[in-house]
């Protein structure tokens, strides 16, 4: 028991906290503080930053409310950022209710509300800018919150987090909210080096408690075994017996049918037999169990809309009557300035009967309006089922009772991963609300091949490393010499996280390194072959997979050019054949394809059954030739079929008359090019040489080989271990200094009597922020968008921006003839980035991504007046696919209105900002 000193000692602590502005804060509050949310805002209120790691939903947004209350307090600016514009427009309508419009701003590149207000939400992009623009708004700047700081991981916008860190005035408080990450402490020890004493505060155990389920066809079984405490289930907690159990029943089926086959021995049946359990029977079976409202992560978007669909034609309805009048008023109010002539294209009718009945999708590929109706009748308890993305657990404030995963691998870009236990965590985080349910649900359908002890091993791990994505970008570079010369910059960007992360971490990876070498003997002993050397047999088998590939790769390039080649010759009135493929046969040209063929060309044709059709580059196979030519009328009118007919009897004609003349000719035309496979003297020489290896008839072959693979994989791993060994030291600085030179070497930076400085070149540079900075700043330099009407100047900025989500995207054609001048802009823009890209690549710095022009087409016709119809059909985009791309060619278009060193380039860009902000693009900007 405390002694009576003690007890008065802390009722005197206690009376001074009620009398401070925390006191006063936390009495408005709606509920009572957990003791880190306590812990943090003393902390704050002590004049100290803040790094706070806490689960999804556990309130740490109240430390930076807190920190808002306390600048409005002291006369003081607050600077709320959050990584994408969405979270910010939410976080200012937060802010706003609370203080006042009055009091509050919003900055997010496109959108400026009260800017010198003393309170303004924004992206951290846009600080970040301010910083490097030395901004009068940064006068009087006191807390900067910088929500979801873990983005600082990520790889193409996580280096900004770092910037604004520290370029940030030493007596601004940082306020960091992160999720719950495994180094916090090691982050904040960064935060206190770079600007002093930061309170580091850790909260692992969710507010509601997390419930772990697998529904095991239309059975939901607990994960865990009764004893186990869900939210401490400790390393390896043991599974629920009930679901083994159900599991074996499960799979019982599928051995039994295999007894009953006749199939070779040890042959395992192919395929998934439990499949999860349709969509809607795990809505009904969640509906019964009282766990709606839910979030079911389909990690695809067409799976979202699919699943939508499936559950419409169910006839699943999840709304009561007075609800779907509800939903019905706020989709009239949010969606009354959509253009009526669009909202068939939009799929508005269908959307909106799915969210009437409960049920939504949500995905980047929305429009915007779209998505932010989906979220507000979600948080208000009238949708019931949202079909989701995992970007919705890096996004808005959308919490559930339960959250539903359909599997536990997703398409991460380049192949089927994983989920880790880091995305596992973010994802099930949204099940719980709280103040509203005591507990949270996460279920995941099982399906043949799951592991529930995985799965426990995914559940149990709810923390994930935060790793620094920071890199030097030339934007950077040229920002960074003009504040404090190049010798200070560099002692910056020594001070980084990365760095700081990097000087830590050789130790452990040299102990790496050395656990993978004593791995790597014991595999080489067991792959060990009497009759002759077994890795040099592999070898032989990787030459020959690596040469397949690489003719496999040739031959699709030498037949885009084929098609090229044969675009190049056609003419009206020109018969060819397509010797194979869905359109083989005889055809005749109607008209030369007009466009540039960076995809192939397309071609009107009239057929042998006189059909009118068009045919891509992938009609167009090897063997596909010209072979004779007819006259087409100059009247004729391709919609008649009677003049259809006529042209096709006439291309009958003529190859029946080219037959008896020239047989030679048509057997040429039918000539297939042979594989390039069956005839490559190199490939041909390694399959020899396998053949001939001693070790080619060993017994254990694919044994020894299997043994080899694990072998090989752990070379790969500790290869990339000692390189990184190697880089360690230093490695962010030396990267700045690769950056300098490909500056030099272009004219953005001089160099004279070991001084640096910027040229007029560097000057615009610091004013283009993109991933693609440097080829934007020389597209000006070179004076190649210079003439561009405003509608070709966003085609062409969309070139620089654009990436598809597919690795081989078809290119549409590009609009005007081939050496027109939005046609030389884009080529040249090309140009220009694999020139860059060669010029990194000689130094040793990763080579900028070669520009994506499958939008260039689509932004040229929206900002040339066109209909969105017409916009998105043509290139099969989504629409919100489109107006998320057109918001950054907006950004673009206006930093370009500052940064083009012509006047006249200088006014198209405000030219095309009009063009293109207008309808759905412009719908929903504040």
């Amino acid at each position: 028991m405390a002694s009576p000193a003690e007890r008065y000692a802390a009722a005197r602590a206690r009376a001074r906290i009620e009398r401070s502005q925390f006191g006063t804060f936390e009495a408005r509050m709606e509920f009572e503080l957990d003791d880190f949310q306590r812990e943090a805002c003393l902390a704050v209120q002590d004049g100290h930053g803040v790094l706070v790691a806490a689960p999804t939903g556990a309130g740490k947004t109240v430390v930076g409310e807190f920190a808002v209350d306390l600048a409005l307090a002291t006369g003081r600016k607050a600077f709320y950022t959050t990584p994408i514009k969405a979270l910010s427009n939410q976080k200012y309508l937060d802010l706003a209710r609370e203080y006042g419009t009055e009091r509050v701003g919003l900055l997010t590149g496109d959108t400026s509300i009260n800017s010198e207000a003393p309170v303004v939400v924004m992206t951290t992009e846009v600080l970040r800018n301010m910083l490097y623009g030395s901004s009068p708004t940064l006068a009087g700047l006191g807390f900067v919150v910088m929500d979801e700081v873990h983005y600082l991981a990520d790889k193409f916008r996580g280096p900004v987090w770092e910037e604004v860190i520290l370029h940030l005035a030493g007596d601004v408080q940082v306020v960091s909210l992160s999720a719950t990450v495994s180094n916090a402490e090691e982050f904040g020890e960064w935060l206190t080096a770079v600007r002093g004493g930061t309170a580091v505060i850790v909260a692992e155990r969710r507010p509601v408690p997390l419930w772990q389920h697998v529904m095991v066809g239309s059975r939901m079984h607990d994960l865990y075994a009764h004893d186990v405490d869900p939210t401490d289930p400790g390393v390896d907690p043991p599974i629920s017996p009930d679901l083994i159990e159900a599991i074996r029943t499960a799979e019982r089926p599928r051995d039994h049918r295999s007894r009953g086959r006749n199939r070779h021995p040890g042959r395992r049946p192919r395929g998934p037999v439990v499949r999860p359990a349709p969509r809607s029977v795990v809505v009904e079976q969640l509906d019964r169990a009282g766990l709606l409202p839910a979030i079911v992560f389909v990690f695809s978007r067409a799976g979202c809309e699919g699943a939508v669909a499936q559950l419409q034609a169910s006839g699943i309805r999840l709304t009561t009557v007075a609800e779907e009048k509800r939903i019905a008023a706020i989709i009239e109010e949010r969606c009354a300035d959509l253009p009526p002539e669009d909202l068939q294209v939009l799929n508005f009718w269908s959307w909106s009967q799915a969210l009437r009945n409960g049920i939504a999708a949500h995905h980047a590929g929305m429009l915007p309006v779209f998505k932010e109706t989906v979220e507000a009748l979600f948080t208000a308890g009238l949708v019931k089922v949202v079909f989701a993305t995992e970007t919705l657990a890096l996004g808005i404030n959308m919490p559930a009772r339960s959250v539903v995963l359909e599997r536990l691998t997703k398409w991460d870009g380049q192949t089927h991963a994983e989920v880790t236990p880091g995305e596992y965590t973010q994802l099930t985080g949204r099940a719980g609300r709280r103040g509203i349910d005591t507990e949270g649900h996460a279920v995941v359908l099982y399906s043949s091949g799951l592991d529930p002890v995985a799965l426990a091993g995914l559940a149990s791990r709810r923390t994930y490393p935060l790793r620094s994505s920071f890199r030097p970008t030339y934007n950077m570079a040229v920002n960074l010499i003009a504040r404090a010369g190049y010798a200070q910059a560099r002692e910056v960007l020594e001070t980084s996280f990365a760095q700081f992360q990097a000087d830590r971490g050789v130790v452990g990876l040299a102990r790496r390194a050395r656990r993978l070498t004593e791995a790597m003997d014991g595999y080489a002993e067991s792959m060990r072959c009497h009759l002759g050397d077994f890795a040099e047999y592999m070898d032989l088998r990787r030459s020959i997979s690596d040469r397949e590939s690489e003719l496999s790769r040739a031959r699709s390039r030498a037949q885009r050019q084929a098609v090229s080649d044969l675009a190049a010759t056609l003419r009206r009135g020109d018969v060819i054949q397509v010797p194979s493929g869905r359109r083989s046969g005889h055809v005749v040209v109607l008209e030369a394809p007009s466009a540039p063929s960076l995809d192939g060309p397309v071609v009107s044709v009239i057929t042998a059954d006189a059909r009118l059709r068009k045919l891509s580059g992938a009609d167009l196979p090897y063997g596909t030739t010209a072979v004779t030519r007819i006259r087409i009328p100059k009247g004729f009118n391709p919609r008649k079929p009677a003049e259809r007919r006529d042209v096709s009897s006439a291309m009958r004609t003529a190859l029946g008359a080219l037959a008896h003349d020239d047989p030679a000719t048509m057997k040429k035309a039918r000539a297939k090019v042979p594989s390039t496979a069956a005839t490559d003297d190199t490939l041909g020489s390694l399959k020899k040489q396998l053949r001939a290896h001693p070790c080619h008839g060993c017994s254990d072959r694919e044994e020894h080989a299997r043994w080899f693979e694990r072998w090989h994989k752990l070379r790969r791993e500790h290869e990339g271990v000692m390189k990184r060994i190697e880089g360690r030291t230093s490695s962010i600085a030396r990267d700045f200094d690769r950056v300098c030179d490909v500056l030099l070497s272009l004219g953005y930076l001089r160099h004279k009597d070991d001084e640096w400085s910027l040229t007029g070149q560097g000057s615009w540079l610091r004013r283009l922020y993109s991933e693609k900075d440097l080829v934007l700043a020389e597209c000006l330099r070179s004076g190649l968008w210079d003439g561009l009407n405003p509608a070709e100047l966003a085609a062409v900025v969309s070139g620089v921006l654009f990436q598809s989500r597919s690795d081989e995207p078809a290119v549409p054609p590009i609009p005007g003839p081939p050496d027109g001048v939005l046609a030389l802009a884009v080529t040249g823009t090309a140009r220009i980035a694999r020139q860059i890209a060669a010029a990194e690549a000689d130094r040793g710095l990763s080579p900028t991504e070669p520009v994506d022009l499958g939008l260039v087409r689509a932004m040229y016709r929206w900002a040339s007046g066109r209909g969105l119809e017409d916009v998105l059909e043509a290139d099969e985009l989504a629409a919100g696919d489109f107006v998320r791309w057109a918001k950054q060619v907006l950004d673009v278009l206006d930093q370009l209105t500052h940064a083009a060193p012509q006047e006249d380039l200088r006014t198209n860009a405000r030219e095309a900002i009009r063009t293109v902000r207008r309808g759905i693009v412009a719908h929903g900007t504040w």
